[in-house]
């Protein structure tokens, strides 16, 4: 597939990405506290799937594994915001099971294609190792956000998510700049300052 394409793909996926933050930041600093959106999770899950066939497409385990980590708590806050079901019952199934063909798509000869993903030359090892790292504590946030979220029965972005979306983007940012991968280096430069962002604002709430 020609480059360009891979690109307009992990751009996009970020260009969703960066404006549904922009969005629930735009809508915090108006309600002077941190708010959470419905767009923000319906822009989550859609960029999550374009992100993830964007790191297939470069052969990213890293990138891949923080996708489908995610991809399924956007949707639980979906539910739990009650809007999950005003979405289509024949979307609601095909963003169900997308990751699942996805997988199925994956297989090569009936195997995994373990090479492509693991041995990629253009990844070394300790690249390879940093990207997995990044992509588990920036997952780590939504985990947290989940378990938070389930807790007190409302979809909610606390202190942690914050701390932890500001904590896994810079890691990121490092791994972006040895992997010389513009899509990520432009999508969490805008992110950690809005993370930043959150964080001043949810002391000043507090205070």
């Amino acid at each position: 597939m020609s480059n360009w394409i891979v690109l307009s793909i992990g751009f996009l996926a970020q260009i969703l990405f960066s404006s549904r933050l922009i969005i629930q930041w735009l809508t915090s600093e108006k309600q002077k506290r941190v708010i959470t959106p419905t767009l923000f999770w319906t822009l989550s899950l859609v960029a999550s799937f374009l992100l993830f066939i964007y790191g297939y497409l470069r052969d990213d385990f890293a990138i891949m594994l923080g996708q489908g980590l995610t991809y399924y708590i956007y949707i639980r806050n979906l539910q739990l915001q009650n809007q999950w079901k005003t979405c289509p019952a024949v979307m609601r199934w095909i963003l169900l099971f997308m990751p699942v063909f996805i997988t199925i798509f994956y297989f090569n000869n009936n195997e995994i294609d373990t090479v492509r993903l693991f041995k990629n030359e253009a990844i070394p090892l300790w690249l390879l190792v940093l990207g997995i790292i990044s992509q588990i504590v920036f997952t780590l946030r939504f985990v947290y956000q989940w378990m938070y979220s389930e807790k007190h029965k409302k979809s909610s972005l606390p202190f942690g998510f914050w701390a932890l979306s500001l904590v896994g983007s810079l890691l990121i940012l490092t791994y972006a700049i040895f992997r010389v991968d513009y899509v990520l280096l432009v999508g969490h430069s805008l992110g950690a300052i809005i993370y930043i962002r959150n964080l001043l604002i949810l002391k000043q709430q507090n205070a």
